[in-house]
Order: structure tokens, then sequence, then C-alpha cells
């Protein structure tokens, strides 16, 4: 359930983590205390809010100098004004920080509750209860149906989906607890006297060390538990019910262990804004310096440093904080309401300007680049290739192949055929067969209201059932042959039935299965047909492997390549006839090899090999795992726009290099460097400098040798990977991605964006500077995590080359105008002062500031959030706009630079014209009569309100003039 193995729930600090024994339906029995079974994702409880974000405000040299200026004024000798002229600003900012994380924090505490709140069965003396999520202990025996669970053991074996926890798309079978078996009733689990003794917490997921006891048999039973007997959090069961002891709960479950704690996000721009604050900081301190010094630091020099000090302190404007705050949540409100990218949330409303400035974008595969949906696109017999609008050839060639001449006896094999019709439905036949039969899927036959599951498993329904298997590979393969007329009806440990087109079933025996490894790349099948007694072996795998067992032919390779470039999956099928006397002694040979105490696995794997020569090459399969809608361009989009995509999976290598291929996120003219498996210091050191030698490559490596990698070689690694320009990283563990999201952020000190849609990419997303969860079939885990959420990949496109773009580029103008204004008037007050023998005289009273910053030119500012330069399909045409915002150029000490010239000028002339009307004691007729002009402007200048705005603001001819002479390098594109 989701309450209770939410991958996103916090961990709440650390634990001395040991080895326990629980006792079946018995949690009173505990030796020890175990964690609440409840998720928090909530940064502050009710004691901790308003000190958490005070502190984190004040924590800031920004926010902490508004304070202490506040503070002052409560010393009469440095009283400038009234209190409320330095404290309701400073509120003002406090109320709107407080009113957001409140909000923030009470969806936070709803969504907490809602899952938290969750009914699930559980197993007691009392029967069937109903208990809620939060309730869950160690040692509840709980029924669970297609849906997440806690981590526990089961009765009944059942096959499992893991993509949310490991990212790896295969399903896997979870056996029994033998002993638990032979009980008539669940309920009975309660009558026994059993436990289960597990070992501590980790965060290991592929790995498990446990034992079952039952103590009421004579003898005690005691069954070992591995990997194969667990269901842990974040996992999901295909069909069927289960019967589960709860072992781990909150914070001790593997995917919440995997998961690392969210962390307080701050905007690049406002560290930028922070540290131009100290700029103007230094500047405040060495013109209140400077006053003083002009008067030979007389009297009590030291209080008129501090009188100086508040007097100029409108070089640091408080405007600013309260002008980027609600600019930030302008571009928050626009970015949900953009009808182009519908469903998109922000949940993070402080870092919408940093999708602007991403340089590297870490992509999960499953869910997010794919649809998890394998169809099948071609079978190639070398001579012969069949598409997908060719399939009615091989559904025909099929169904001549079965239409029964004589009992038994395919039509193709028939006296009388042609040689040539003979030849090509017979070659057809044995590719369509030999997929049917290589494979590990098990058809399931399922009540759909109509016909019920024990009726539609004995007359073999189509519309009940299903196929399950550890692949989706292998599901669409014999969904393909089913298309094409040949359909897997049903299959146990012993044997499996195929039906032909004209109904009949085909009864074939399993005489041996060798499943697929990551090391051997294939899988094989040795069958017996029952009708002929003909002992077959299948074999399919990868082609770099498959090529040096089948017979010597000249179109494997290219062929494969060819299909490959297409980003399809390809895999080679083959097959060999046995006799009985050769079956016989293949099968002495690998039972005694099974039964070696040394080396077992080798001598199995050398028996095997023995078969797996000179094999009959049947056919080449292309699989092609779906893309989301428009994932090519978008990858385009972000190529141009100078983002560099790395894309970590779970998933095999093999599976990840196809999808990288298929989504062009390696172009064709690029090679595809593959990392060899390394596990020492040498190797790696070898690999790395064969690497070094390419250029312009994509690399594809493993996690564990990425992990080896890191651990003697981190910077040299690194500093080859940013060169690529893709990288590919297979089999990640959830805290490898973040680990490499950490190490792009301290190595190259560019921002990153995370985005992901399952549980096992919670860990990147929250570590990135930029967390996107992509809302899909696998739930909502990363986008509840997620800073920003979208409901397609596509959509990331206009999330930041529009809103990033505009976002970042407002923000930038705003804060300098903000700070250009204030300079403006500090300027003034400078001159001013000047003037009165360099007294500490203000020109303004602080009700008369406030009211100019915040009321009179408050909306003609702030109105630079609605600024566009050009428009969002010019900026999705031209990704290379998105580019120049990289270097951070918008807000760079130069642009600040420029800023304060003008300020310091505008300032001047402002004055000089305003000094006259002072010494004549007509300051109030100007006031009059500055606002008089500017309503009468609003009123009669309407349709020139926004050129009238920019000339009352900022003086034109200024702008104009920089303009003029250094316009962006995209003005035609703006015309």
């Amino acid at each position: 359930a989701p309450g209770v193995c939410c991958p996103w729930s916090r961990c709440c600090g650390g634990g001395d983590f040991r080895p326990r024994t629980v006792w079946l339906g018995h949690p009173e029995k505990r030796e020890q205390r175990y964690p609440r079974n409840v998720i928090n994702n909530q940064k502050y409880n009710f004691f901790t809010f308003l000190p958490g974000v005070l502190f984190n405000q004040f924590k800031y040299f920004f926010n902490l100098y508004f304070l202490l200026l506040a503070c002052s004024q409560f010393v009469n000798e440095l009283r400038l004004g009234a209190l409320y002229t330095y404290w309701v600003p400073l509120g003002f900012v406090l109320i709107i920080t407080i009113v957001r994380e409140a909000v923030e924090e009470m969806r936070c505490f709803l969504r907490d509750k809602e899952v938290n709140s969750q009914i699930y069965s559980k197993l007691s003396t009392r029967g069937t209860v109903k208990v809620k999520s939060s309730g869950i202990q160690v040692g509840d025996l709980i029924i669970v149906e297609k849906t997440f669970f806690p981590d526990f053991y089961h009765k009944g074996s059942c096959f499992l989906r893991t993509d949310q926890l490991d990212g790896e798309t295969d399903w896997k079978l979870r056996l029994p607890v033998a002993c638990t078996q032979r009980l008539p009733t669940a309920a009975d689990l309660l009558q026994i006297r059993s436990f289960v003794y597990a070992e501590e917490p980790n965060i290991d997921i592929h790995n498990f060390i446990g034992t079952f006891t039952r103590e009421d048999g004579d003898p005690p039973v005691s069954e070992s538990l591995s990997i194969e007997n667990t269901l842990w959090a974040s996992t999901v069961i295909a069909s069927g019910t289960v019967v589960g002891v709860v072992i781990y709960t909150g914070k001790e479950l593997r995917s919440v262990m995997n998961t690392s704690n969210p962390r307080h996000k701050i905007g690049l721009i406002d560290l930028e804004v922070n540290c131009l604050t100290k700029i103007l900081f230094g500047a405040l301190v060495v013109v209140s310096l400077v006053m003083v010094a002009l008067q030979h630091f007389a009297g009590r020099w030291y209080l008129q440093i501090f009188r100086f000090l508040l007097l100029f302190s409108n070089i640091v404007p408080i405007s600013l904080r309260v002008n980027l705050d609600m600019g930030k949540m302008v571009f928050s409100w626009m970015i949900k309401k953009d009808s182009k990218i519908p469903g998109t949330v922000v949940r993070a409303s402080t870092i919408p300007e940093q999708l602007g400035r991403i340089s590297y974008l870490l992509t999960d595969k499953t869910g997010t680049l794919t649809q998890n949906e394998m169809v099948f696109r071609r079978l190639h017999l070398g001579t012969v290739a069949y598409g997908m609008d060719s399939m009615d050839e091989v559904q025909s060639h099929v169904f001549s192949a079965y239409t029964q001449v004589f009992p038994g006896f395919p039509a193709s094999r028939a006296p009388g055929a042609s040689k040539v019709r003979k030849t090509i439905s017979s070659r057809v036949h044995e590719a369509v067969k030999a997929i049917a039969l290589v494979h590990n899927v098990t058809p399931v036959y399922e009540s759909n209201g109509v016909t019920d599951q024990a009726e539609a498993e004995q007359h073999y329904e189509d519309t009940c059932r299903v196929y399950q298997a550890s692949s989706p590979d292998e599901v669409s393969l014999v969904q393909w042959t089913e298309s094409v007329g040949l359909t897997l009806v049903g299959r146990d440990q012993s044997s499996m039935q195929l039906r032909t087109p004209s109904g009949q079933i085909l009864n074939f025996t399993i005489l041996q299965a060798f499943p697929f490894t990551y090391e051997s790349k294939r899988m094989g099948i040795i069958v017996r047909d029952e009708s002929t007694g003909e002992i077959t072996f299948y074999l399919k795998g990868a082609d770099v492997v498959m090529a040096g067992i089948v017979q010597y032919n000249d179109w494997l390779e290219e062929e494969c390549g060819n299909m490959a470039r297409e980003g399809l999956r390809v895999l080679v099928v083959a097959k060999k006839s046995l006799t009985v006397e050769q079956y016989q002694d293949f099968e002495a040979r690998y039972v005694q090899a099974k039964l070696s105490v040394h080396d077992r696995s080798l001598k199995v794997a050398t028996v095997i090999e023995s078969l797996e020569m000179e094999m009959e090459l049947l056919c080449l399969t292309g699989v092609e795992d779906q893309l989301q809608a428009d994932v090519r361009p978008t990858l385009e989009i972000l190529r141009n726009a100078g983002i560099k995509v790395w894309m970590l999976t779970g998933d095999k290598l093999e599976t990840a290099t196809c999808t990288a291929k298929n989504a062009h996120l390696v172009t064709r003219n690029q090679d595809i460097h593959v990392f060899r498996p390394v596990t020492t210091r040498s190797e790696a050191h070898l690999e790395l400098n064969a690497f070094r030698r390419k250029h312009d490559c994509a690399l594809v490596i493993s996690g564990d040798s990425l992990e080896v990698c890191l651990k003697y070689y981190e910077y040299e690694f690194m500093e080859l990977a940013c060169q690529c320009p893709a990288i590919v990283c297979c089999r990640c563990a959830p805290t490898q991605k973040a680990q490499i999201v950490r190490l792009l952020q301290e190595r190259t000190g560019k921002l990153t964006c995370a985005v992901g849609d399952g549980g096992n990419d919670v860990s990147m997303i929250q570590e990135a500077d930029c967390g996107v969860g992509v809302e899909g079939k696998e739930g909502k885990q990363a986008s509840l995590a997620a800073d920003f959420s979208i409901t397609q990949f596509k959509h990331l496109g206009r999330l930041l080359m529009v809103h990033g773009r505009n976002s970042y580029k407002r923000s930038a103008a705003l804060s300098q105008f903000v700070i250009h204004r204030s300079l403006c008037i500090s300027t003034m007050q400078t001159v001013f002062s000047s003037v009165f023998y360099f007294a500490s005289v203000p020109l303004y009273q602080g009700f008369l500031i406030i009211g100019y910053s915040t009321i009179y030119t408050m909306f003609p500012v702030f109105s630079l959030v609605l600024d566009k330069d050009v428009k969002s399909e010019v900026a999705m045409l031209y990704p290379e706009l998105y580019k120049d915002l990289l270097k951070g150029r918008p807000l760079s000490f130069k642009t600040f630079l420029i800023w304060v010239l003008i300020s310091i000028y505008q300032g001047k002339r402002i004055l000089w014209l305003f000094y006259p009307m002072v010494r004549n004691k007509l300051h109030s007729v100007t006031e009059l009569l500055s606002l008089a002009c500017y309503i009468a402007s609003l009123v009669f200048l309407h349709e020139f309100i926004e050129i009238f705005l920019i000339v009352t603001s900022c003086y034109l001819m200024n702008l104009t003039h920089v303009n003029k002479w250094n316009p962006p390098s995209y003005s035609k594109l703006t015309s």
C-alpha cells in the first residue's frame, strides 16, 4: 500500500538496526521497538514550524540585514522615523513567506494523511479485520491483492513487478514458504507456532538472509529464506492474492532506506541576489564612512556612522524580496494555467526561474522516455523479412502449415506441395513455433464476470487470458505468435500447450529450461512434441553471443546491425534436434553437474554449452519499446538548447542502449563506447584510458562499473563524462542516481534537472536543483516528491524553453530594476546630505519612501513579470535562445555595474531638477504635480502607456542608447 511502502517517506533519523525474530500473527511478542508504519513528508511539525521558517529566512544575509535594521529603531539615538516604516515591510515579507509555507505544509499533511489512512485486510483470531496502513505492525498477517504492500513473505507463488523499486521492467517470480503450503486455510497460520528470523534492515534490495521455523512439528521444521521469498515495499503483485507476515515497517523499509531526505532548495538567482546585497551593503558602509570622514569624525562620530547606515539603507531595497517572491508566484501560476502543458503542477513555487538555467538533464527510461509497452515489429528469415504491414503473409503461412491434409501432419510437409511453397511455409512455421516455445511466459486465466476462473482455464477462454512473464519482451513475442495463429494456452513446470489456427491443441513436455541471465545473455528450453516424439533444443539470445553458436551464415551480423540502428531489440532464435540417446547423455551429465559441491555454476554452464554448437539459425526478431509521445523532438530541442542529457536506468544494458538509439539520445553519426565490466582498480584504469582516446562518443556504463570508477578515479571519470554528448548508465540503484546528480553539481557547478516517474527516481529528483516528476502508470510517487509535475515527457520542452527562460529573464530584470530604483533614491539622499554639510538629514520621511517604492512605482516595475522578448512559438522554434542563458548574462556583475552607473546618473539628474523646488519650499507642489502628471498619463496616454512608463521610470534615452549599440543577438526574431 502506498501508505506503507512509499519510497518518498522520510527516514526520520538513524537508529540501531538489529536482526529480529518475528512471530506470525503475534506482534505483541516483539523483542524490540519497531518504527510506526507511517510516512511523513512534512518539513516541520506544529512546534518547529514558526522557528524553522524564521530560521530559513534569516540565515541569509539579505533578510538578516533588514531584521537588524528594524531592531535598531528601538534605540532612540538611531531612530529616523516611525517604527512601522521599517517593521511593516519586513512583516509583509515574513507574512507572505509564512503563509506560503503553511499552505504547502498543509497540502503535504493532507496527502500523508490520505496515504496513511488507507485500509487493508489483516488476519486475526477474530477473522479478517480491517486496519489502516498506519496501524500495520511487524508480525501482522496481511492479505494483499493487486496493489503495493509492506515488506513481507508470502503464501503462494506469484509474479512481481519491481520497476518502482529498482527500475527493472522484468517481472520476478516469488516462491512460497514450502512448509506453509500444506495448511488447509490461511487462517491456520495463526494456529501454528512459527516465526521468521530476519537480518537487520539494510539498503540491499537484491539480497536477503533469513529462516522460517515451525516449532509445533515433530521434529521442528526450518526452511531457509532468500530474496525469492520476499516481497519488498514499492513492488506490485501482478495477479492473485498473497498472505504475508510483515517484517519491516516505516523507516526500516528497503525503499525508504534507499531514499535520501528532501533538501530545502534555494534558487541560484536568490543566492546571486544575496551576493549583490552584500556588495551593496559594502557600498553602504563605505558611503557612510566617507560622510563621517568629511565631518572629520567630529563629536559622537560612531553614532553618526550608524545614522548614515540607516539613512542610506535603501541602497539594499527590502522591496526586492517582496517583488521577487510575488514574481515567483506569478510565474508558478502561469505554468499551471498554460493550456499547452495541461496537468502541470508546481509544488515548489520558490524556484521556477531555475528552469531557465539547466545544463544537465538526468532522466529515467522506463515510463519516462518509454511507455514500457513492447511491440513486435519485424521477423527476419535471412532471405525474406516481414514487417508490420506484411504480418498477414506470416499468418497465411502459419494457417497453411497447420491445414490438416493428414492428421497431425503440417500441410507444408504434405506430398504434392510445391517445393517453393513448402520451403517458405516450413521456415515461417518453424520460426513461429520456436518463438511460441522458447520463453518463460505463463498464461493465467481470470474471471471476467461472465466466465469463472476454473471454466476459463478449462476451455482456454481468450477473453480471460493474460500473460505473465519476467520480461515484457517475452510477453510481446507470445502475443505476436497469438496474432498470427499459434497461441500459448497453457503452461506449468513440466508441460506447455499451443493452439493452432484450426483449434487443435499441441502438447509439449518441458524436459529442461535454462533461464536468461545477465552473464549468458541467452535462454533455452528442451521440449518433446507429444504428437511426434521429437526432442528439440530451442535457444534465443543476443546477437553477440548467438553469432558463435549458430551455423555459419553471411547475413546475421549485417541484419542485426540494421535492426539495431532502427532502435529495435534484436533476438536471434535457433534450434537443434536431439535424438533420445543424445538427450539422455546430456541429462546424465547435467544432473551430475548440478550435484557438484565445488564450481557448480561453471560445470553446469559447460554442460549446457556442449549442446550450443552448430545450431540451425531460424530467424531474427525485432521488438520495439514504444516511446512516449514526441520524445525524439523533445530531446532534439534540449540538445540544441545546450542541455546534455544523461539516461539513468535500472534496466539491462542492451535494453538501455536500444532505447537510447531509438529515442535519438545518441545521434546516428555518434559512436557508442560500451564500458566493459570492471571490478578492480587496474581494470578501471585500462578501460578509462581506452575511453579517453574516443572523441564525440556516447558512453554506456553499468552501475557496478560506475561504482568502481568513482571509488578509485572519481575526478578522472567525471572529467571524461562531462565531455560526452550523452551518457547511458544502466543497472543503477536509486542511491547511485542521487550520487551522480550530486557529483555533477560538485564537479561542474552547473544546474541539474532530474526527470522520473517511479519510486526509484525519488532520490535523484530530490537531489537535483530542479526535480520533475512524470505522472504515469506506475503511480504518483515521483510526481508528489518533485518540484514540478508533468503528465508527459514532451511537456518538458515547453516547461524549460518557454516558462524557464521567461521566469529567469524576468526575475533578473525585476531584481536589477528594483535595485536601480532604490539606488536612485539613495543617490538623491547622498547628494542631499552633502548639500547640508554632510548632515544625516532625511530627504523624505520614511512613509514617503515606502509609498514611493511600494505604491507609486510598484506596478510599473512589477509589470516586468509580464515582459516577453519573443513569442513562445519562437522560443520553441529556436532553442538556441535558451543556450544564451546558461552563461548567466541577464544577471551578472557586468549588468549590475551598468545599472549602478545608470542609477547614480539618474539620481543626480532627478535631484538637480527637484532641488530648486525644495530650496523655494515648493516640494509639496512638485509632489502634487508629479502625481497629477502620472494620473493624466494613465487617462490621456493609455495608447502609449507602456512607452510612457518606460520614459517616466527609467529614462528611455538611456535604454535606447544601450540597446541601440548593444542589441540582443536575437533582435531580428522579435519583429
